[in-house]
């Protein structure tokens, strides 16, 4: 492959990446929602540890950097977590 092509690859996993991205904080608004009518508080820590297990588990799957995973996972949980305390 060409440097350009493999660019142009990297910008097509990069519109993936968001759109999962944006896919995931969807379905966590409509947690918060849920969690909200259901008066359950915003941070669960037991499904955060999942969560993070579940990182590093498909990290090692994949061969990837458990630590740079498990680093966005951390950010997205707290990014959802602040949208959810927003919603309020």
């Amino acid at each position: 492959m060409s440097l350009a092509e493999l660019r142009d690859e990297i910008e097509s996993i990069d519109r993936e990446i968001v759109e999962l991205i944006a896919r995931r904080t969807y379905v966590a608004e409509t947690v918060a929602q849920v969690k909200s009518i259901e008066d359950i508080p915003t941070t669960d820590e037991g499904q955060e540890q999942k969560v993070m297990d579940r990182a590093g588990e498909n990290a090692q799957r994949f061969d990837v950097d458990s630590n740079l995973v498990k680093a966005v996972f951390r950010l997205l949980i707290e990014l959802n977590k602040v949208e959810q305390r927003e919603s309020r």
